[in-house]
């Protein structure tokens, strides 16, 4: 690793250790967002005597672990409350971690740690699963840049930290590991900090070319908006993504012969894009990856790669049409459903991407964010309920 990127790197590692102001840590909101069996339980430990005890936290599914604000939360707690805390973690930030084994041992007061259980495993679980997934997609487009857009489909500003900082811990393991670009920033000012960026990253919804009347006069406001800006335009809006993606590398030759400019596909799923049909999908693989077609598909599979909306076809068609133009530093800017399993079919096609832009690292079955803390020692005798002993700390 250079000398900038490790320092980069630890820029971002010191800026994740400053704890959200969203996360409560008044005895008050705690008690009101935690499950009352909880502070039921907190209520007979004050009444017959506190124990010093040890959780054992797991997740029934492999995962990369996600713990830092956890931790840090934790911590907080612990001081706001005057107890000792003792952390073991056992899986640092970024390791893979084993189905059913425990990413942390959390030592201290019964009394202070009980209510506490509900805010812990609601931000760990869903954390370790979108970083698993985020690993998983950088590894496989590891020559691809990653654009975390998953903001607008967050449940709240709590879940967007999380989820930023899952992206962010998991193309930091996909970067060691496979030498992926990763994710290079992501949309939102409030959690950019995590991707080592000062602010988040984009240029134009749809709702702008909408408002602009074509797709050029969106890029020529933008441009006269931001003249000294990168500048992505969104060539779906009119379903003319060939034609509207050439007239602005034509109206903008010196951004585009700079590779200062790029051409985003968003296309909806209910359609090709402009010049597409199943054949041409067919065709324009076999001229440039002809073993993407060979193999067995299923279907889901055969849509990522010829079917409607942003196919790895979609892609090749646009690198075609602006590289037959002299546009070969334009750059081609991808969303719309880029998920673990997309992303490999867009590997395996030798889609030529440059930035990824997706939400879809975002755990799609929650049940498998669904973090366990078990109680395994008490006073330091170790006991836990019948099935669950392997969480016995060894």
């Amino acid at each position: 690793m250079s000398d900038s990127n490790h320092n980069n790197s630890q820029q971002v590692k010191h800026q994740r250790e400053e704890r959200s102001s969203l996360w409560p840590v008044e005895d008050q909101d705690i008690t009101a967002w935690t499950d009352h069996y909880f502070n039921r339980s907190k209520k007979v430990v004050e009444k017959f005597g506190d124990q010093t005890v040890t959780y054992a936290v797991f997740m029934r599914r492999p995962v990369v672990s996600a713990p830092g604000l956890v931790i840090k939360w934790l911590e907080e707690m612990a001081r706001k409350r005057n107890f000792d805390l003792k952390i073991d973690l056992r899986y640092a930030e970024g390791r893979w971690v084993g189905a059913g084994e425990p990413i942390m041992y959390l030592t201290g007061s019964l009394c202070h740690l009980v209510d506490l259980e509900t805010l812990l495993l609601q931000r760990l679980g869903p954390a370790c699963v979108a970083a698993y997934n985020a690993f998983t997609m950088c590894s496989d487009l590891h020559s691809v840049a990653f654009l975390a857009m998953d903001a607008r489909h967050c449940a709240g500003t709590d879940m967007a930290e999380i989820m930023a900082y899952a992206a962010s811990v998991g193309a930091d393991r996909a970067k060691r590991k496979n030498g992926a670009l990763g994710f290079i920033g992501n949309a939102t000012d409030a959690t950019a900090h995590y991707f080592g960026q000062e602010r988040g990253l984009g240029t134009m919804p749809h709702a702008l070319v909408g408002y602009a009347g074509s797709t050029l006069r969106a890029a020529e406001m933008f441009d006269e908006t931001f003249p000294g800006d990168p500048m992505t335009v969104l060539v779906d809006y009119f379903a003319h993504e060939i034609t509207d993606a050439l007239t602005v590398c034509r109206r903008f030759p010196k951004r585009a012969s700079q590779g200062h400019l790029s051409v985003r596909l968003d296309t909806a799923g209910s359609r090709f894009i402009e010049t597409l049909d199943p054949p041409s999908s067919y065709a324009v693989l076999e001229r440039n990856v002809p073993r993407a077609i060979r193999g067995y598909r299923n279907e889901q599979e055969l849509r990522y790669l010829v079917g409607p909306g942003v196919s790895a076809a979609a892609i090749w068609t646009m690198r075609e049409a602006l590289d037959k133009e002299g546009f070969n530093k334009v750059k081609i800017v991808a969303s719309s459903g880029f998920s673990p399993a997309k992303c490999r079919l867009m590997a395996e096609a030798e889609a030529p991407l440059d930035v990824v832009g997706t939400g879809s690292y975002l755990p799609s079955s929650w049940s498998e964010t669904y973090a366990t803390a078990d109680i395994v020692e008490y006073d330091g005798v170790a006991r836990v309920k019948v099935g669950r002993e392997f969480l016995i700390r060894k």
